[in-house]
């Protein structure tokens, strides 16, 4: 098969102080590129230049709504003139109902053990379609999730983060730590953990008092009115837990004890009459929960919860978070930037955790639109930010993209609406495939059932490299002429147009095999849709 070579390419703990916003405050992205670029001046590093459009274009769509441009919206794009047509682009891609859905899923795979598979009403995937499309600022969202309502139809779904935890508490004291705040504090779940004075046994299981009373009661979430949680620590006798945030404020309750025999009762009978009702049972006077989601939300604890999501959305964007890994936000893991993660901290606070603001602003950076060549053996690292990261393509991103890559362009073309409805559809029929893929992590690695998948595997035959009607192979076919038929081949499978080397070796390819000339084309496909190129964003 033919190969395509990709071009070479402290945090403190302190209070999080945040400033009323001034009408000479600067723009998001010009406060990120300002810090960026001080950080590369000061340490010698040259940044690497600019993407060229097909790249910008490429990314900012798959990044935004999960798929490659269709040749349409590529060839629109380059050809435009408009010294805004970047920001225009933007703000189309952020408006349409696939930007809400692909990053309910980037979402759904934050929070979940097992995205997009919701045991329950209704899934997850569709409290964050929902929330996204409504634009729920991340506060709200946070305590639609921690604070469930199933009769709020707004709410449907948000359920299913706690739900299908509630069988494991030290695991689900984890997981909401993780996910809302970037700590993991489960290695101080049996001692104070040996490298990171921040986290004591106490911390975790302070978290813990906060989410121990939580159960599911027939398919709900209910909350029990008290409780304790006691804990052997290393040395000494058993203790009873205080309910503590991780910055170590602790919160003193009449509620903190065992249910007496006739709260028992009483809790049994509620839960009883909750399944006859087919409701969740009324939430407690005093909840644990909702002092959790208090206490992470006030002005002088809101740290963690502030820069856990401003970095969690920088990694996404970027490919490496200021704070890496995105679970190690404490003083013995300096961010690298630690000004600007504490300046897109504040100014998520200040601006009401407006995501979309968030997002916009990330991608309008000349960080984000670097290119991912590097003309120098010396590679800075990742975490300087001078040169755009390759990003392996998330199992939506490549299921659809495929679609896309795989289909005559003159299926995509007409008035936005119609090519907007086309793109959905190529989406639709892309989610079976996009189970059969891993999702990836930063140091992404082709799994064995995916190069199998792809060498060998009759799904790739029968979804993708078919020469029936509406195909791309089914129009190159058609085509008389080699030449311009292994063009349409790069040029829709890769986004750009082939260059005279790899013209000259496709043609030679397939003049080779003059006699079974369609069963050449496809193996060229084949070999576009294998490449680095196409599996990364680049």
């Amino acid at each position: 098969m033919l190969a395509y070579r990709l071009p070479v390419i402290a945090l403190a703990v302190v209070t999080l102080t945040v400033q009323s916003v001034r009408a000479d405050t600067p723009s998001l992205e010009k406060l990120i590129d300002e810090q960026i670029d001080a950080k590369l001046k000061a340490d010698g590093i040259t940044p690497a230049g600019q993407a060229d459009d097909a790249t910008i274009v490429r990314r900012l769509t798959l990044d935004l709504v999960g798929r490659v441009p269709t040749p349409p919206e590529l060839d629109t794009y380059i050809r435009s003139t408009q010294p805004n047509k970047r920001a225009k682009l933007v703000d189309r891609l952020m408006a349409s109902p696939a930007y809400a859905r692909y990053q309910a899923i980037l979402f759904d795979v934050m929070l979940s053990d097992r995205p997009g598979q919701g045991g329950g009403k209704t899934s997850l995937r569709e409290y964050l379609t929902t929330a996204i499309q409504d634009k729920r600022p991340w506060d709200q969202m946070f305590r639609d999730l921690m604070l469930p309502d199933d009769s709020d139809p707004k709410k449907k779904g948000a359920s299913e983060f706690l739900r299908p935890k509630l069988s494991d508490m030290d695991k689900l004291t984890s997981d909401v730590s993780v996910a809302f705040f970037g700590v993991n504090v489960s290695c101080a779940q049996c001692h104070d953990h040996p490298l990171v004075k921040d986290w004591t046994q106490d911390h975790f299981y302070g978290m813990k008092s906060f989410l121990a009373r939580t159960y599911d009661a027939g398919g709900y979430v209910a909350e029990k009115p008290v409780g304790i949680v006691k804990y052997k620590p290393n040395k000494g006798a058993e203790k009873k837990a205080q309910m503590m945030f991780l910055t170590g404020s602790p919160i003193s309750t009449e509620t903190s004890r065992e249910l007496t025999a006739e709260e028992q009762k009483k809790d049994k009978e509620m839960v009883e009459k909750s399944k006859t009702d087919k409701k969740a049972p009324p939430a407690p006077a005093y909840s644990a929960r909702a002092q959790l989601v208090e206490v992470a939300l006030k002005p002088n604890e809101a740290n963690y919860f502030a820069k856990s999501i401003a970095n969690r959305l920088w990694h996404r964007f970027y490919g490496w978070g200021l704070v890496n890994p995105l679970d190690q936000l404490h003083s013995e893991n300096q961010a690298s930037h630690p000004e600007l993660l504490m300046a897109l901290a504040s100014d998520t606070v200040s601006h009401k955790y407006d995501l979309n603001r968030m997002v916009r602003g990330y991608v309008m950076t000349t960080a984000y639109s670097r290119s991912s060549r590097y003309e120098s053996a010396a590679f800075p690292s990742p975490s300087s930010f001078a040169v755009a990261r390759l990003r392996a393509l998330t199992p939506q991103q490549l299921a659809t993209s495929l679609k896309i890559a795989t289909s005559d362009p003159k299926n995509f073309e007409g008035k936005p609406d119609e090519q907007e409805k086309k793109a959905e559809q190529a989406e639709s029929s892309a989610r079976g495939f996009a189970s059969l893929i891993a999702q990836p992590t930063d140091n992404f690695q082709i799994g064995v059932n995916e190069a199998l998948l792809f060498s060998n595997g009759d799904r790739i035959q029968k979804e993708y490299l078919t020469d029936s009607g509406g195909t791309l192979l089914g129009r190159v076919k058609a085509e008389k002429d080699t030449e311009a038929a292994l063009r349409l081949l790069v040029q829709t499978a890769l986004g750009r147009p082939a260059t005279s080397d790899e013209l000259s070796a496709l043609k030679a390819f397939v003049d080779a095999r003059k006699d079974r000339q369609p069963e050449a084309y496809k193996q060229v496909l084949w070999a576009l849709l294998a490449s680095p190129e196409f599996r990364f964003n680049h």
